[in-house]
């Protein structure tokens, strides 16, 4: 099973790379692309914060006990972190719009991340 260290590192380095990421797109690329672009850029790095925030969370409820379904839903924050902001930081870099289809396999790992976090919360 995954150690909550294994998320608690997760989680700041994630927010570490999602501040980073935010200050990248608010001065490096405010002039060098399109308005639409940059807001999918801060859109991938916001979200990444929020789920960085959940790691943490699984990391906090795995220090408790061990829970297999906080174990799960800090992967599918991951996973989904990659997925959602990573398709987001590339679309907005490159403007390769396909890449905007990787999207939602994000979002959905997300979803089901926090359904998991909710599942694990319930009564032994």
């Amino acid at each position: 099973m995954t150690s909550s260290r294994a998320f608690l590192t997760s989680g700041a380095i994630s927010a570490f790379i999602g501040v980073a990421a935010g200050a990248f797109g608010a001065h490096a690329l405010r002039a060098r692309v399109e308005p639409d672009l940059l807001q999918v850029f801060e859109t991938g790095a916001r979200y990444q914060m929020y789920h960085a925030f959940g790691l943490f969370v699984c990391a906090w409820v795995l220090a408790s006990g061990p829970s297999v379904w906080a174990a799960r839903a800090g992967w599918a924050f991951a996973v989904g972190t990659v997925l959602f902001s990573g398709s987001l930081y590339l679309l907005a870099l490159t403007g390769i719009r396909g890449l905007g289809a990787v999207t939602p396999f994000g979002g959905l790992a997300f979803l089901a991340g926090w359904l998991m976090l909710a599942w694990s919360a319930r009564p032994s």
